[in-house]
């Protein structure tokens, strides 16, 4: 039974990730796939020959030509291609992305479908990509450390610059013709180098036909500076209305400036959104370095953590961290699981029992035999289940998606028409007037505020939930879990421990009550049933001296048979005693009342005698009442549906204060039951830990697996519990809550910016208030806008669950 309850279950060599994750990275030595049909595509990525967008390699948008399969991000560039296949095929053949050195993948922040196998830029918004899973390494980000080399080295000049335009004319320091030589001088190093990365994203997003962020930048400060390169080398070609304190008007200190606090703005978020990655980086960090291997002749040797294989014996000292997944085979300790499941009172481990890797091991010392290394531990799928939660993409971000779909086309059509407004009916320089006014309409919107609105939150949500024990598999689950309003609970290992544990024996005919447990357990010696351990163990732990069982026989469903020192003895319920012509009826009075308390009872005859019986219980959790009065009063419909006997169920029932109960119920029976809910319009969750609880998971809004369960059922929903304490469901359901919140704020925040900026800098308010705004100011506002953004979202790592 432990072994079937352990997290991610027994088998080795396999991927337990939800079929639809499609991740594929490399952790220690060993390279990790997912076992579903599509196994050799998750993951991948290709590039649309059409528009050179870098797709997923199971895009269902796909055509062959020549006997090869290419695929696109759009039905459009599939059309395209399929009308002129040579055209694209000879374009693209070149750019075919090469193989992978370490097998990272990147992604996008803000388009989480964007995957490639080295660095670069998002063609859809120009961000620049980022590993799926971060890498623990103290090197700080190559982006952040290039843009303040560029910040830096350019911003004594766009401080000069900024001095002459402000203050030149006035003290007349040269002549206005000099003086914008000068200016072009030291602004071409901040606008062409130190802007040089804006302007490549701006030009990409052109080629991608994916109109973003950097495109509204780039056109700003580029009009901005041609402009002003035209009026200082060529001043005669424009009007004497241009001309302002003795020159044509330039703007070189509006392009430097913006440029220099763009560089600001990017190094601020680049900088906070480092930390939306900490509860990865932190669970990467556990992991020990080396572990310590007993060889075959008795010799210890630390080794790199990537040489432990299954079935290595591992000693483990006082004071140091589980290497990787195991049983103990020697020593009693002390465990703080604390970093794994959330839970902070220490456990304490015998031989026979489970260990997780990364755990600390407090006081004995231990020996393991390693079960599970490298991507296969705990710590492993803990933290591929984080990044998968982290890079997916909430329901509510569609809205967001569709809003930043046209937002910069009409940014720049708003920004054109402020351009000939103000030159056709702006005072003079009108046309001056319109230039910068334009630009800064341009500068002043910022779809990425409005595109890191949700993905920051899940990010740091995702993360928060991993350090309180609350595994979610993708954003969805935490945009659903706050509108459950119904919970149906699967008993056996999630009410309950899902652990036989002896409740008591009775002895009649002159057999006492021990040795009936003592016949017992010497026939239970060769069952491999859960009960059965349960019944032999609990005569081990009373010091009984067990005889051998001959002619061993075991009838599914019913019990055992066989001969214990020469006696005949049967053991099982009252269907094998009337098959052995046993009847139970003067102890059926004392068999019904263990029933009402949830016991199972099995009856004992011996030589064609009834003996006695026993009985075993699944005793109940210590949080799971808790947890329900928790559910409770946020006003949760809490049902329990089990497959035991209706009996057991009520009784289970009746001890945790649950009015709807369903007992007897197979696998179909959960399954019709959460439709049923469900087309009564309630919002159904469904907890559970067992195979048969899998098909009810997987049709419920949203499925909460206990980790102390099998793989199938974790597999099958969208929520893990890693310690199997029903009281995540309440902290997973406050962080449900507490995240809508940020990620409203954020986008309510980004909304209300861009209505309210992008009206302010086309001079709308300037004939009643005589007010413009400067670019520069809406380049600052630009990028603290990103920045305030990414910071809210950091707030949730406060947030108390």
């Amino acid at each position: 039974m432990e072994e079937q309850r352990h997290f991610h279950g027994e088998e080795q060599g396999h991927d337990h990730m939800h079929p639809d994750r499609r991740l594929h990275v490399v952790h220690g030595s060993s390279e990790h796939h997912h076992h579903n049909p599509q196994a050799s595509t998750a993951g991948l990525t290709e590039k649309d020959p059409v528009c050179g967008m870098t797709v997923s390699a199971d895009s269902r948008f796909h055509a062959a030509h020549q006997g090869k399969t290419y695929r696109f991000c759009s039905e459009k560039c599939e059309s395209k291609f399929v009308a002129d296949p040579p055209r694209y095929v000879a374009a693209s053949a070149d750019v075919a992305p090469a193989p992978a050195e370490d097998g990272t993948i990147y992604t996008c922040p803000m388009h989480p479908q964007i995957r490639q196998d080295r660095p670069g830029n998002c063609p859809i918004c120009g961000m620049t990509l980022e590993p799926v899973i971060p890498e623990l390494s103290e090197e700080e980000n190559p982006e952040l450390v290039d843009f303040q080399r560029r910040f830096w080295w350019t911003l004594p000049l766009t401080a000069v610059v900024f001095i002459l335009a402000m203050f030149g004319h006035r003290y007349r320091w040269m002549e206005p013709s000099v003086q914008s030589w000068v200016e072009l001088a030291l602004a071409t190093p901040v606008v062409l180098w130190a802007g040089y990365p804006f302007f490549e994203r701006c030009a990409q997003s052109f080629i991608h036909r994916s109109p973003n962020m950097w495109t509204l930048i780039g056109l700003g400060t580029g009009a901005a500076y041609v402009y002003s390169v035209v009026a200082t080398i060529a001043p005669g070609v424009f009007p004497e209305t241009f001309a302002v304190h003795g020159r044509v008007g330039v703007y070189f200190e509006a392009a430097a400036v913006i440029i220099s606090l763009t560089l600001v703005g990017q190094v601020l978020e680049l900088r906070a959104r480092s930390q939306t990655s900490a509860a990865i980086k932190s669970l990467l960090g556990l992991a020990p370095k080396t572990a310590r291997r007993i060889n075959p002749d008795g010799s210890e040797e630390d080794v790199p953590l990537s040489h432990v294989h299954v079935g290595d014996r591992l000693r483990v000292r006082p004071g140091e961290k589980v290497p990787v997944d195991g049983v103990i085979i020697e020593g009693t300790s002390s465990l703080d699981e604390s970093m794994i499941t959330g839970e902070p009172i220490p456990i304490t481990k015998r031989v026979g029992d489970h260990v997780i890797g990364a755990t600390m091991n407090a006081s004995g010392s231990l020996v393991i035999e390693s079960e599970k290394v490298g991507s296969q531990t705990v710590l492993s799928q803990i933290v591929q289940m984080v990044a998968q939660a982290q890079r997916s993409k909430a329901p509510m971000q569609r809205m967001a998606d569709k809003v930043a779909g046209v937002f910069v086309v009409a940014v720049v059509a708003v920004a054109v028409l402020t351009f000939f407004a103000w030159g056709l009916f702006g005072p003079q320089p009108s046309w001056g007037y319109g230039l910068i006014n334009a630009v800064a309409v341009l500068i002043i919107a910022c779809p990425c505020a409005l595109g890191l609105a949700t993905p920051m939150s899940i990010m740091v949500a995702s993360g928060k939930g991993a350090t309180t024990g609350v595994l979610f598999r993708d954003a969805a689950a935490i945009e659903n879990l706050r509108k459950v309003d119904t919970l149906i609970v699967d008993k056996t290992g999630t009410l309950t421990e899902g652990k036989p544990a002896f409740e008591r024996s009775v002895g009649i005919s002159g057999f006492s009550d021990v040795e009936v447990l003592r016949l017992a357990a010497s026939l239970d010696q060769g069952s491999e049933h859960p009960l059965a351990a349960t019944i032999v163990e609990a005569a081990r732990q009373q010091n009984l001296t067990l005889d051998k069982a001959e002619d061993f026989e075991s009838s599914t469903g019913i019990g055992v048979r066989g001969t214990v020192a020469g006696k005949k003895l049967a053991l099982g319920n009252t269907v094998l005693m009337e098959t052995e012509g046993v009847s139970t009826t003067v102890m059926s009075q004392a068999g019904d009342e263990l029933r009402a308390h949830g016991a199972s009872v099995m009856y004992l005859a011996v030589d064609g005698a009834l003996a006695g019986l026993l009985a075993v219980s699944d005793p109940i959790k210590a949080t799971t009442a808790e947890a329900l009065e928790r559910l409770k009063e946020k006003g949760i419909r809490v049902v329990m549906a089990t497959g035991d006997g209706v009996v057991t169920a009520k009784a289970v029932a009746a001890k945790l204060g649950i009015d709807e109960f369903h007992g007897e119920v197979k696998p179909a029976d959960k399954l019709a039951l959460v439709s049923k809910f469900q087309s009564e319009g309630r919002v159904v969750a469904m907890a559970g830990d067992g195979i048969n609880d899998a098909p009810a998971l997987a049709k419920a809004d949203v499925g909460i697996a206990m980790g102390t369960g099998t793989d199938v059922a974790m597999n099958s929903a969208q929520v893990t519990l890693v310690k199997g304490d029903l009281r995540g469901i309440s902290r997973a359901r406050q962080l449900s809550e507490a995240t809508i919140a940020n990620m409203k704020q954020n986008l309510g925040f980004a909304f209300i910016y861009n209505a309210l900026g992008v009206p302010l800098a086309a001079g709308v308010l300037y004939s009643a208030t005589g007010l413009l705004l400067s670019p520069m100011i809406a380049a600052l506002a630009m990028s603290l806008s990103s920045v305030s953004v990414v910071s809210n979202a950091l707030r949730l790592r406060r947030t108390e669950v």
